[in-house]
């Protein structure tokens, strides 16, 4: 308290300070820095400060200097000799702790040589160092390297001899690199509550922040039926599955999944993984191996694991532009139409909000020759009437006819892609990875991939709420439509404030600020002054200049919220003289922002499709979510096997809770204005008989 009173004193002066909130202000003071374990947040971001960062560097110096220069003095003798430490004698590392002196000079010093590196970058500070021994015993002790004791093996001593390597060294160039080109990657701790989906606290709980940037993309990892799924499961099943599928971990949990995502895809099979990461890597990389002489057509935006997942393969590789369809055929020509290829590419590119042309690509696959891998993780779930992912939405109407039936619909795009790759822990809101394709296929990668043979079974909670999640966005398209409403939303508000959006057809809003300093320290005001967590993209994951803010707009978000971040996105972008849409025109463009000609897209979902799903309206402050009762029962249906038949519980009554709330609201909008009335958790039979009346009137 004492520390946040003086904080306090100077907000009126440190303009950095008068902007933070007093609730930031103490997580950041009270909170350890993870790089520099002996200073706070709050110290480590004083030392960039042009006043503070000096005073603090001769602060510290002080201290240690003046904690050292009473090392010979005759009290500080005394307390040696009476713990039993002579000159001359070998100190350890606990005669260290028992000397008052040596223990704060010890500390004094590691803080000056933490303070000297947050503010140079520089690990190690030999002025701080000098200083710091000035001839005591106990923090000469303490400044030779530690032993190491790992289990029963003999000791390792951190810095070797000379003439080794110097991994410690290794690593700091290493790092140094990332923090002078900016690139170093800084984690946040983020919490998502999931009773208040989309908030979050931070490592303080009582400090809530607005969550912007997370790939749960419809909510789903708080829906209420896949929750009471894994706790079921969970009572009934345990924690883990007891190993690899092949040796403890195979159940009916993990082949009804996989039975659910071939009918998902249309396709014969499936096979589910830890992750899409390791999906695309074992799938990859196992085809390259087997497929004799095969090359490899890869999107130049394609993600890190499929790139992984060709370089482990050892196959050739040829890299197309992206998108570009002139490229790729060009590319194809030169190699015999008999020679295997494969033409990797996603469907929605998360970075940028593309979407592959994955028709036109198949096109070209059966032209030359080639196999189509299609990676879909960004698309499953929020795309066509079941949630299969844009492969399915360019047939929209032929799928949405053809139902629930898992057959093939022939001549449609999704039947003419061979491999489709998908996950589980992005809009179906779990963990875990999957590949689908034909029987063959499958089998013959779950016969020969490493990455699934040995790698421990995802655990059946899991496996239960992934199946549970994707029956019920299979029966409920509300969720995805709502979803693109809201998105409209944003990129119109965020277009009328001339804040650059890089242009696309998905649901992705990425915010173009194009330098990597300023969209950290966007992200960090967002976070500490407006409680908006928006985390900044940098390369590599995109190209230096085209750093950006990447925007997750979800079903979940209110219309407060919506307008909430756009107001703080517009306050921030002027504190900190970011380029806005008429900046980037005047210097010509970048990422297809300020190019006239790119930057109008039509979405991917037209309104006729969004009508499909019905009258959905973006949630105000205070209402919830809507639960689809229909979809809540075919989760159920199919579980009762296993788990048996359900209770009434507050599943059931929440879902007859949103259809009556529904059903009242379209019954307002008919109906004179009277004073507002509360409807609490009706049952089935009260939701049955009021709901229709309401609707009629």
């Amino acid at each position: 308290m004492e520390r946040l009173s003086a904080i306090s004193r100077f907000k009126n002066i440190c303009p950095f300070l008068g902007r933070t909130q007093v609730s930031t202000l103490r997580m950041l003071s009270t909170s350890s820095s993870p790089q520099f374990p002996s200073l706070s947040c709050l110290t480590e971001r004083a030392t960039k400060c042009p006043i503070m960062g000096p005073a603090l560097q001769m602060r510290s110096t002080q201290l240690v200097a003046g904690y050292a220069s009473v090392a010979g003095q005759e009290d500080v003798e005394r307390i040696h000799h009476s713990k039993g430490i002579y000159p001359g004698n070998p100190v350890t590392d606990a005669d260290v702790a028992k000397c008052p002196h040596a223990s704060a000079a010890r500390a004094a010093a590691r803080m000056a040589e933490e303070l000297a590196a947050a503010s140079t970058a520089e690990k190690g500070n030999a002025k701080a160092e000098k200083t710091g021994a000035g001839g005591c015993p106990f923090h000469k002790a303490s400044a030779a390297p530690k032993p190491v004791v790992m289990h029963d093996a003999e000791p390792v001593i951190e810095q070797r001899a000379s003439g080794t390597f110097d991994y410690a060294q290794f690593y700091a160039a290493e790092l140094e690199k990332k923090h002078k080109d900016q690139s170093y990657r800084y984690f946040n701790n983020i919490n998502r509550l999931a009773a208040k989906f989309p908030v979050a606290h931070t490592a303080n709980v009582k400090d809530e922040v607005e969550v912007w940037c997370a790939n749960d993309y419809l909510g789903m990892g708080n829906n209420p039926v896949v929750l009471e799924t894994m706790h079921r499961t969970l009572d009934k099943y345990g924690a883990g599955a007891g190993g690899t599928r092949n040796i403890a971990g195979n159940s009916t949990l993990h082949l009804s999944l996989e039975k659910e995502l071939a009918s998902l895809h249309r396709k014969p099979a499936s096979l589910v993984f830890s992750s899409c990461y390791v999906a695309n890597d074992a799938t990859l990389s196992t085809l390259g191996a087997k497929i004799p002489g095969l090359v490899y057509f890869s999107d130049a935006s394609n993600h890190a694991s499929m790139i992984q997942g060709i370089r482990h393969s050892g196959a050739k590789k040829v890299i197309f532009k992206h998108n570009d369809l002139e490229d790729l055929e060009s590319k194809l020509k030169m190699w015999p139409r008999e020679t295997p290829k494969v033409i990797a590419f996603e469907s929605v590119y998360s970075m940028c909000g593309s979407i592959g042309p994955i028709k036109e690509i198949c096109d070209l696959a059966e032209k030359y020759g080639a196999l189509t891998f299609l990676d879909e993780v960004h698309a499953v779930g929020l795309y066509g009437p079941h949630g299969a992912g844009v492969a399915e939405h360019l047939d929209f109407s032929a799928h949405l006819e053809a139902g629930q039936s898992s057959a093939a619909i022939k001549g449609s795009v999704m039947d003419r892609v061979d491999i489709i790759t998908g996950t589980l822990g992005k809009a179906y809101g779990t963990v875990g990875g999957y590949v689908a394709g034909s029987k063959g296929f499958v089998d013959m990668i779950r016969s020969y991939a490493p990455g699934f043979i040995f790698t421990t079974s995802l655990p059946p909670a899991t496996v239960a709420g992934a199946r549970a999640s994707v029956i019920y966005q299979k029966h409920h398209m509300g969720d995805r439509a709502l979803k693109q409403i809201n998105v409209r939303q944003v990129k119109e508000k965020l277009a009328a404030i001339d804040i650059p959006v890089v242009p696309g057809p998905s649901h992705i809003v990425p915010v173009l600020v194009g330098d990597a300093g300023l969209a950290k320290a966007a992200s960090d005001k967002l976070l500490m002054e407006h409680g908006i967590y928006v985390q900044a993209i940098n390369y590599p994951t995109v190209a230096v200049g085209e750093e950006r803010l990447r925007v997750t707009v979800t079903p979940r978000h209110t219309s407060e919220q919506i307008d909430g971040l756009v107001k703080a996105l517009d306050s921030v972008f002027t504190e900190l003289s970011i380029n806005r849409v008429g900046d980037w025109t005047k210097l010509g463009g970048r990422a297809n922002v300020g190019i006239p000609e790119a930057s109008t897209v039509e979405p991917i979902w037209t309104d006729a499709q969004i009508s499909v799903a019905g009258n959905r309206k973006t949630l105000h402050d205070g209402q919830e979510a809507v639960i689809d009762t229909a979809a809540v029962d075919a989760v159920r249906k199919e579980f009762e096997a296993l788990l048996g038949p359900a209770e009434m519980n507050e599943v059931n009554r929440a879902a007859d809770a949103a259809v009556l709330a529904g059903a009242m609201e379209l019954a307002a909008e008919a109906m004179p204005r009277s004073p507002p009335r509360t409807y609490i958790r009706f049952d089935r039979a009260e939701a049955a008989a009021v709901a229709p009346v309401a609707v009629a009137a």
